[in-house]
């Protein structure tokens, strides 16, 4: 088994930049964090600022910024409808759109695999208006931005990479902003389903599950990419690990385990590769309730978005622009 299986795989800045810490145990240099709770919401902006930060991280350059809430887990409106405006302020502090500009809306992911089906049903959900520009009333005008959207499919359905798709649409939409929405991998398991990312830095379809794809970002569109994602599975080797760790820090286990606190780094990928084999070695690990997760979720940041892009839409009756 290789010992990139004992490396937990994260997507989330978040997490990078807490597993570099418990590395060097001093603060990174080129990395800037800051957070603010609101109730029981935690907000996480990380700035990375220099190329040696961005090599440490393992993440690019810019600005990341995690909306992170425990009750997301569990079916509660309030607490979605605070979440939603709080990814919307965050939105609109990032992207800085003009009110004309014209937006395009790409939900990455396979809509047959319910992990991976995050951004095409969070696409379902957003206001699409490129079409009705001529139509919408005086009072909205102004306060409803120009937004398309699309659901591309991945590789294995279409045959065609995905930012083979988008390039030709941006091309020919010649749109100011692409909102690219994907389903990511956590290297915690409290954070699936609990936390979205925000980040100006783009989005590369598959990473987080060890699939190299073309990336989507200013680099290779021409136009500023924002990424939206939230962690829907974690790897099986990190939960193993997480137990060992867990188990090494309470004392509760030591009269079991006498020699569990001595347990090397060697010592624990060990153990974790006899529990799971070559064969489970990528083994990804879901709720059981990911039916009704995603869609919540989906709802959240499609809500997010809406509230975002067209602040003269009544949210009340938001059902009535849905298309």
């Amino acid at each position: 088994m290789n010992n990139e299986i004992f490396t937990p795989r994260t997507d989330l800045a978040l997490e990078a930049r807490e597993m570099l810490s418990r590395k060097v145990r001093e603060d990174v240099p080129g990395v800037v964090v800051e957070t603010a709770e609101n109730d029981d919401v935690l907000i996480t902006r990380v700035n990375i600022t220099t190329p040696e930060a961005e090599r440490m991280m393992g993440k690019k350059q810019g600005r990341y910024v995690t909306v992170e809430a425990q009750g997301l887990r569990y079916k509660n409106t309030p607490l979605e409808d605070q979440i939603m405006k709080h990814l919307a302020q965050e939105l609109v502090s990032m992207a800085e759109l003009p009110r004309n500009a014209t937006v395009l809306i790409v939900g990455l992911g396979n809509w047959n695999v319910t992990p991976d089906a995050l951004g095409p049903r969070a696409v379902d959900k957003v206001v699409v208006t490129r079409h009705l520009q001529e139509m919408l009333s005086p009072e909205l005008k102004n306060g409803v931005r120009s937004v398309c959207a699309i659901a591309p499919g991945v590789l294995g359905i279409t045959g065609m990479e995905t930012a083979e798709i988008i390039h030709g649409i941006v091309d020919k939409v010649k749109p100011n902003a692409v909102i690219a929405i994907d389903a990511l991998a956590a290297a915690s398991s409290h954070r699936v389903l609990t936390t979205v990312q925000l980040a100006n830095t783009g989005i590369h379809p598959g990473s987080g599950v060890g699939n190299k794809r073309f990336g989507l970002s200013q680099e290779t569109l021409g136009v500023p990419v924002i990424a939206i994602g939230v962690p829907t599975v974690v790897h099986a080797s990190t939960i193993a690990m997480d137990t060992i760790d867990t188990m090494q820090e309470h004392a509760a286990f030591a009269r079991y385990f006498k020699s569990m606190a001595d347990l090397s780094d060697q010592d624990r990928g060990m153990i974790v590769r006899q529990v799971l084999p070559d064969a489970l070695g990528d083994l990804m690990v879901t709720p059981k309730e990911i039916d009704r997760l995603i869609q919540d979720i989906a709802n959240i940041i499609a809500g997010g978005i809406n509230q975002a892009l067209h602040p003269n839409i009544d949210y009340e009756n938001i059902h009535l622009y849905l298309h």
